[in-house]
């Protein structure tokens, strides 16, 4: 089942780029390259539906290799998964959050609450976005501000406040940032300062609960999918 262009509308100015679920596909690249010789013939600017898909920064800088020899353009992309949409953000790409149901599920009750929140943003001191799953910021946590959620807490930008991560005692939580440099983190129970070196060029960075302390390292780019290594760069 490979991936879909459709021409641009009147209601929709770029043409839209629709990847199969992950579980029809192979590869999300694959897919694309599959679909390449039934697309129609257009040139200009391309959204990207990348709908569960988990692509970090390689793979999009990938497709956007794949598209320019045709005259498209990768403007920006949609999805459900924090991993696209934090990799689509570091290269400067526009994101939204769209989340799509499995074919045949029904649908969520009303006033159920959302998986991951999404917030567009900086956010300065005084401010507290609190999330009841993970929350993921698009923009920075400036000295001050606290971001704290009962699952994961993403930042693609520079965390410099104060992040809780699994504030109801998920050990297994995660904070992950462009720049990890707060003021105090909290995983559950545990609570540490950050490093005060220089974060490495071009990584992200990862806070995470080993053997009951915080420890600080280079993210893995392929999480949720895969095991981060176990070499640390700092512990708490």
């Amino acid at each position: 089942m490979a991936a879909d262009l459709f021409p641009a509308t009147q209601g929709c100015p770029t043409h839209r780029l629709r990847l199969p679920p992950p579980e029809h596909a192979v590869g999300a690249l694959d897919e694309i390259r599959y679909g390449l010789a039934g697309w129609p013939d257009l040139q200009g600017a391309v959204t990207l539906e990348s709908g569960a898909w988990p692509l970090h920064t390689g793979e999009l800088r990938e497709l956007i290799g794949l598209l320019e020899p045709r005259g498209l353009q990768l403007v920006a992309v949609e999805g459900d998964c924090p991993t696209t949409l934090v990799a689509a953000a570091a290269l400067g790409l526009p994101t939204s959050w769209t989340a799509s149901a499995p074919a045949g599920a029904p649908p969520a009750a009303p006033g159920t609450t959302p998986d991951l929140l999404v917030h567009r943003g900086t956010l300065r001191s005084g401010e507290h976005l609190q999330a009841e799953g993970s929350v993921l910021l698009l923009g920075d946590l400036n000295p001050g501000a606290r971001i704290s959620a009962s699952g994961h807490v993403l930042v693609w930008g520079r965390l410099r406040g104060v992040a809780h991560a699994g504030r109801q005692g998920d050990t297994s939580a995660r904070i992950v940032a462009l720049q990890l440099r707060p003021l105090q983190l909290r995983i559950a129970g545990a609570v540490a300062r950050g490093p005060e070196e220089r974060p490495p060029e071009g990584l992200a960075e990862e806070a995470r609960l080993e053997q009951g302390e915080i420890r600080i390292e280079p993210a893995d780019p392929l999480w949720p999918l895969g095991d981060p290594g176990n070499d640390s760069r700092a512990t708490a």
